[in-house]
């Protein structure tokens, strides 16, 4: 996954968290809708400038906008010759 998808990502699940529509979160911000839309597929690169806007609107750090996702992982457990469980961390 690219910075872009990243960020079109984190836009579009902050922007849903807070229940905004793209109609009210490109007037916070100061940007138009279709642009914002372009945003949150991925079509657009945004500008520090627009980033701090957009972060400013929905009321979280920038860094926010670009935080990769975390690793999936999944705990095995596993008893060997009758010892108690034992915890093994997968990560995908």
């Amino acid at each position: 996954m690219d910075l872009r998808e990243v960020f079109a990502t984190n836009l579009r699940r902050l922007r849903n968290a807070k229940e905004l529509s793209q109609e009210a979160l490109a007037h916070e911000a100061g940007v138009s809708r279709g642009y914002l839309s372009q945003l949150e597929v991925g079509e657009f690169y945004a500008s520090l400038k627009v980033i701090g806007r957009l972060a400013e609107a929905l009321n979280v750090e920038p860094a926010e906008l670009l935080r990769l996702p975390r690793r999936k992982s999944r705990v095995l457990l596993s008893a060997g010759g009758g010892a108690p469980y034992h915890a093994r961390v997968i990560v995908h």
